[in-house]
């Protein structure tokens, strides 16, 4: 049986709106296909070893969490550009800021890892409400929530998702979210993966293909009902 391997990363700083439910949810979504899932929960001062797995995941924090594993991650800078172009990446929340180059906050400027073309800007009213995307990947819609106060800017990278009720990127803004290579990173909290079904079996898709695993399609009844549910407050709003 093929084995596929998860780092969560920062599991117990970056996880301020329970975003390990992706992580088991993507676990449940890979089992389904017949594969052996292996989970690694890695903190400050473990030694990461980015070779070791197929799938990275790191979700959102609050100020003082997302700092610190700023500086954690600051060590493993090569690792993780050599990882990003080979690797499958999923960053949720505030955990999408890291991988730019400069947080300019209201008091200072915070260098970040500098791996992605975008910096990140404090924004002066928080970027609060249910939001329904688009995305080019699948014909499903995407559906979550944010909270937060920053926004991406000098963004030269490809966007993961388009607006279609709420906002984007800023209150005026249609796209959100970057997409490079196999790095799918969005402010959207949700959880993500938990609350969107299709693109989760997208997502399983695309890490069946990069392991030559033969993938079909399994939905849970009770998954796709509470989707559409959602999908359908969200419309009402």
């Amino acid at each position: 049986m093929k084995e596929i391997r998860i780092a969560h990363l920062y599991y117990d700083l970056m996880n301020l709106y329970g975003e390990n439910g992706n992580v088991l949810c993507l676990k449940k979504y890979l089992e389904n296909q017949n594969i052996d899932v292996t989970i690694d929960y890695l903190t400050k001062d473990d030694k990461i070893d980015f070779t070791n797995y197929d799938i990275f995941y790191i979700g959102s924090g609050n100020d003082e969490s997302f700092l610190i594993t700023l500086d954690d991650l600051k060590k493993y800078k090569k690792e993780l550009e050599t990882a990003i172009e080979n690797k499958f990446f999923i960053v949720t929340g505030n955990a999408l800021n890291l991988f730019g180059k400069t947080y300019y906050s209201k008091n200072k400027e915070i260098e970040l890892l500098n791996i992605l073309n975008y910096s990140v800007k404090e924004n002066k009213k928080r970027l609060v409400g249910e939001q329904l995307y688009k995305c080019d990947l699948i014909n499903s819609e995407i559906i979550g929530f944010e909270n937060r106060s920053t926004y991406l800017i000098d963004n030269n990278e490809n966007h993961l998702f388009e607006s279609i009720k709420g906002f984007g990127n800023r209150k005026h803004e249609k796209n959100e979210g970057i997409l490079k290579n196999h790095f799918y990173g969005t402010y959207l909290l949700g959880p993500l993966l938990v609350r969107n079904p299709y693109f989760t079996n997208y997502i399983v898709k695309k890490i069946c293909e990069m392991n030559n695993i033969k993938f079909k399609e399994v939905y849970n009844d009770l998954e796709i009902k509470a989707y559409e549910n959602y999908k359908t407050l969200i419309n009402q709003k």
